[in-house]
């Protein structure tokens, strides 16, 4: 559940320069030289960051603006690179959060990653989605109830299996936080997108007394997946056999 980052270019020491930087912070880049190639990925899957090399790429900067006009990546952390063809204010116009220059300097890029990053990481616990299997109690303005159960959640929202679709409008929501002592979740969300029979709910408000439990749940849900990856990966770990190094004045 590392974070991801795209990186639109086809300058080679750009490239080399941010994969770098990135390889250390432990974030995975897909790379796209393409404009329209780049934006369609925005369309099909989140990502929690984006570095654009606006004026080396044909469509670079237009696909600022294009990237966060896709849903899933609205909120998504957005480096522009200029190479002077693209000011800083239009960059920032465009949805640019942070702005760097050609040549690349190693002091100004670890910098804006020392504040990028851990937008990124904000980013990725609001959109990545724990599974979870939950029922849950809904109900419309006008008192009308709904049950439906939660397939997974995330901090921003939860998707739902519900026997039939749901009116628009504000829903009240409400459902058990599993913890010792349970307690009642009560808050405020909206329809994101349908898919029958699963809708994606967007959260608008939680009340103020059950907002610490519910990020406490959410962070044991990132502890335990977090404990179930390491888990695997020593399970797919074979230590080296320790065989004894001869010398030459050992051998016969």
């Amino acid at each position: 559940m590392g974070l991801e980052c795209l990186v639109l270019t086809r300058d080679s020491a750009l490239l080399s320069a941010i994969r770098a930087k990135f390889n250390e912070l432990g974030i995975e880049i897909l790379v796209r030289k393409d404009a329209a190639l780049a934006v369609e990925l925005s369309k099909e899957r989140h990502l929690d960051g984006f570095v654009i090399d606006c004026d080396d790429v044909q469509g670079g900067k237009e696909a600022l603006s294009n990237i966060l006009g896709n849903p899933a990546n609205k909120q998504s952390v957005m480096v522009a690179v200029l190479n002077g063809g693209t000011s800083v204010s239009e960059a920032i116009e465009r949805g640019a959060n942070f702005v760097l220059n050609k040549p690349l300097q190693d002091g100004r890029l670890r910098a804006c990653l020392d504040i990028a990053v851990p937008k990124m990481e904000r980013e990725h616990r609001r959109y990545f989605r724990h599974e979870i299997d939950l029922p849950v109690e809904l109900q419309l303005h006008t008192g009308q109830p709904f049950l439906a159960r939660m397939l997974n959640v995330s901090e921003g929202g939860f998707a739902i299996q519900i026997s039939k679709p749901l009116p628009e409008g504000v829903l009240s929501v409400q459902f058990d936080l599993p913890s010792i002592e349970p307690e009642k979740f009560r808050g405020r969300a909206i329809i994101a997108w349908a898919s029958d029979p699963v809708t994606g709910l967007r959260l608008l408000y939680i009340e103020p007394q059950c907002r610490a439990t519910f990020q406490a749940w959410l962070k044991s849900l990132e502890a335990q997946l977090r404990f179930r990856e390491s888990a695997q990966a020593s399970r797919h770990w074979q230590p080296v056999p320790f065989e004894r190094a001869v010398r030459p004045k050992d051998q016969p």
